[in-house]
């Protein structure tokens, strides 16, 4: 418990408005104290995993906060023996129930939980990726993997608020073309669409790598680069088709790991981390306005967060006509550290920082609307290391 007690006493409470003039914020606070404003739900080390690491966390109708991580027997890499995990809050993130794994590696990986609420039914749709524990992501996207070893994607469902969820479904044969070699899901929520002639599709930004072109070369020693992509389905999460595929393979906007968000006038705003690209930006944006199945123009620089670290980040539009949009990550350009919320009045054209929670390591993060005037952060974070901790924090909005 000491890397717990050592994150609980340097929270940072939040006591501004992401809505008004940015600023850092300073204090004391844990989930016992009034307004709940912080909860530790996974303690890397505790509970049978030696580390928990890629948040996702949705809200369900019923009002239940769902905090989805990876649960990693063997230590902090990205391969190996890992389980999705869930954990359940009956009071918007103060308390937690028990732990449960939803889908068990049994010595191979699975990961990448991209969860979101099919609005027509309520049930809970979470989407994950695979591939052996016994190969890595960089003799995936060598291609030395065989078929049944590299990555494949998989779909579950809850009809009881996320106290049970079905088997895992493979969709692979669905989304994932065959000269693909990398795939990954989200990770973080996945969004379900409100407005227009495709309200109701589910859709989850993705990434991949292809293998290289016949006749180009090519000797399949060095890994090609990442492109992003979305997949979406039309009937709650029983079948799906792929969207937009970004496919430039250039290594100048290199997207990979994405986020989306629905604006008030209907169209899709993506965010994608820049996997080491040569562009001056480590964040990448982009907007659809046919559901995901395109993009309006290519992935380009957004400079606005031009000092997010490359990693994984988390865009969350709050309701309204007028709600801003808010994008979550740490605010050092060189290092995963003090986790922060920007917010855009202007559909992620501009973004303006917000908040900064903390001054501590900070990595992953997934932002969840938990009420009127509240939303939550489930984020990656620490004293020491990056990894100790996944913490959950409440942040008013005005």
């Amino acid at each position: 418990m000491t890397n717990l007690r050592r994150t609980l006493s340097r929270t940072y409470l939040v006591t501004a408005v992401l809505l008004t003039t940015p600023l850092v914020t300073t204090g004391n606070a844990s989930a016992g104290e009034a307004g709940c404003t912080s909860s530790v739900p996974y303690v890397s080390g505790e509970g049978g995993y030696d580390t928990y690491r890629i948040p996702a966390t949705v809200t369900t109708p019923r009002g239940t906060v769902l905090a989805f991580a990876e649960g990693r027997h063997d230590g902090a890499g990205d391969t190996g023996d890992i389980d999705v995990i869930l954990r359940r809050s009956l009071d918007g993130g103060c308390t937690w129930g028990p732990q449960a794994v939803v889908a068990s590696g049994d010595g191979d990986t699975r990961g990448n939980p991209a969860p979101v609420v099919d609005p027509r039914t309520g049930a809970v749709v979470l989407v994950t990726s695979y591939n052996s524990g016994d190969v890595t992501e960089a003799q995936i996207m060598r291609g030395e993997a065989t078929p049944e070893q590299s990555r494949r994607v998989f779909v579950q469902r809850s009809a009881d608020d996320g106290r049970h969820f079905s088997s895992p479904r493979d969709i692979t044969g669905q989304v994932k073309p065959s000269n693909w070699r990398w795939y990954a899901t989200g990770p973080g929520h996945a969004i379900a669409l409100r407005h227009g002639p495709h309200a109701g599709r589910l859709v989850v930004p993705s990434n991949h790598s292809a293998a290289p072109a016949p006749g180009s070369g090519d000797t399949g020693q060095e890994p090609k680069y990442y492109g992003a992509h979305a997949i979406y389905s039309d009937d709650g999460g029983r079948s799906w088709r792929r969207g937009f595929v970004d496919d430039s393979y250039d290594g100048f906007s290199n997207a990979n790991e994405s986020t989306a968000a629905e604006l008030p006038d209907g169209r899709l705003y993506f965010n994608s981390r820049d996997q080491l690209g040569t562009s001056a930006g480590n964040r990448l944006d982009s907007h659809s306005g046919d559901g995901g199945e395109t993009l309006d123009r290519p992935y380009t620089v957004q400079p606005t967060l031009n000092e997010v670290p490359v990693v994984q980040g988390s865009v969350l539009q709050l309701a309204g006509s007028r709600g801003a949009l808010l994008f979550s990550g740490p605010s050092v350009p060189t290092v995963r550290q003090s986790m922060a919320v920007w917010r855009s009045a202007d559909g992620g054209a501009t973004f303006t920082k917000a908040m900064t929670l903390s001054q501590q390591r900070a990595g992953y993060s997934d932002l969840v609307p938990l009420g009127r005037r509240v939303v939550g952060i489930l984020y990656e974070t620490g004293v020491e290391g990056t990894y100790e901790t996944i913490e959950f924090r409440r942040l008013p909005t005005g």
